[in-house]
């Protein structure tokens, strides 16, 4: 039996119906961009450079103002009495810490507050107030306020060093300008050879150019006393002469050599330094005595006197004003050094300009 022919159409209905539907195509993807994330060790760095940045700005903001506050404080109620200076100086220490704690608490609320905003602000805003008060150490109100801060812990010893230094201070406003700047132009001369036997000493060559200054004027010559060249050398251990020529590289020493003169003096400074325990003035005031009498040990020993104050009264017969005398020539050739001139005490702000420049030796302590 045969089948029923299909027709085409029948034949084109059941392909259509049986063949597959075509997929739509499908639309490209979109190429996605990674960004690479900061690694751990990086972003730590960061935040520790912003923290460290932040706590040396407060630090620093910190402390300038507990001095200047403590100094004026100090100078405010300075005295004895119990009600009008012990009892106010200790309720404005109670004050100081008070508005400490305050500002802490409100410096950590807007610390949290720019944060919000950007991590870099409050380190920004810190090393800010560090500027500011940069800025004020410069001015001549800070160096009073420190003065007093200083005064205020040092006690006994630093009022000593204050009034020595303001001896300097009115040495040097009673030397004639003129003759002053004559010497600084002499010493130009012998500065090269002072310089070089102070860096090996490691002493601070301004207080080799007073002593020059003081004992030649930087005119070397003999002296009636015995003592010779830019330094005026006179009785001087035979260890000191030998510890110089090692340093120069000789083994004959000249005194009439500038160079040999300002080692030998450089080497017996250095000496008198360490056994009068870096007194400064003891040191130069035993430089200036030598070995006469005993030395200056012995004879502080002899009155039993613990410093140059209590000293002085008894050096009657010996120059007990050597060290005022160096250290304001001294001063003369740090300020010459600083600004290129020698500036009058007394005229406008002068006086706390040289104040805070301060005497070579010194500066550090007043």
């Amino acid at each position: 039996m045969t089948k029923p022919a299909t027709s085409r159409k029948q034949l084109g209905i059941k392909l259509a119906t049986t063949q597959k539907p075509k997929s739509k195509p499908r639309a490209p993807r979109k190429k996605t961009i990674k960004v690479p994330l900061k690694s751990p060790i990086v972003s730590f760095r960061r935040r520790l450079l912003l923290l460290s940045l932040e706590t040396l700005g407060l630090a620093i903001t910190a402390v300038s103002a507990i001095m200047v506050l403590l100094g004026y404080s100090a100078n405010w109620f300075s005295g004895t009495r119990f009600f009008t200076s012990l009892l106010p100086f200790a309720i404005g220490v109670l004050c100081l810490i008070v508005a400490a704690a305050v500002l802490l608490i409100g410096w950590w609320r807007l610390r949290r507050w720019l944060q919000g905003r950007a991590a870099i602000l409050a380190p920004v805003l810190a090393v800010c107030l560090a500027l500011v008060i940069g800025w004020f150490v410069m001015q001549n109100q800070f160096t009073q306020a420190i003065g007093h801060f200083r005064m205020l812990v040092g006690g006994k010893q630093e009022a000593s060093r204050i009034t020595l230094a303001h001896q300097v201070y009115a040495a040097y406003r009673r030397y004639d300008q003129t003759q002053l700047l004559k010497m600084v132009n002499r010493a130009e001369t012998y500065n090269p050879a002072i310089e070089e036997a102070a860096k090996v000493f490691d002493i601070d060559p301004n207080l080799l150019q007073g002593i020059a200054a003081t004992e030649s004027s930087f005119l070397p010559r003999d002296s009636l006393d015995g003592g010779y060249g830019l330094f005026q050398i006179t009785l001087v251990p035979k260890a000191i002469m030998a510890q110089a020529g090692k340093k120069l590289g000789v083994s004959k020493l000249s005194l009439l050599n500038p160079q040999h003169n300002a080692f030998i003096a450089a080497a017996t400074l250095k000496y008198y330094l360490s056994e009068m325990h870096n007194d400064l003035f003891l040191g130069l005031l035993a430089y200036n005595i030598g070995p006469a009498n005993g030395g200056l040990r012995f004879i502080m020993q002899q009155y039993g006197a613990t410093d140059f104050v209590t000293i002085q009264p008894y050096l009657q017969t010996l120059p007990r004003d050597y060290p005022i005398r160096v250290l304001s020539h001294a001063l003369a050739f740090r300020l010459w050094q600083k600004e290129g001139k020698l500036p009058v005490y007394e005229e406008g702000d002068n006086a706390m300009r040289i104040q805070r420049i301060g005497v070579p030796g010194l500066q550090a302590e007043l």
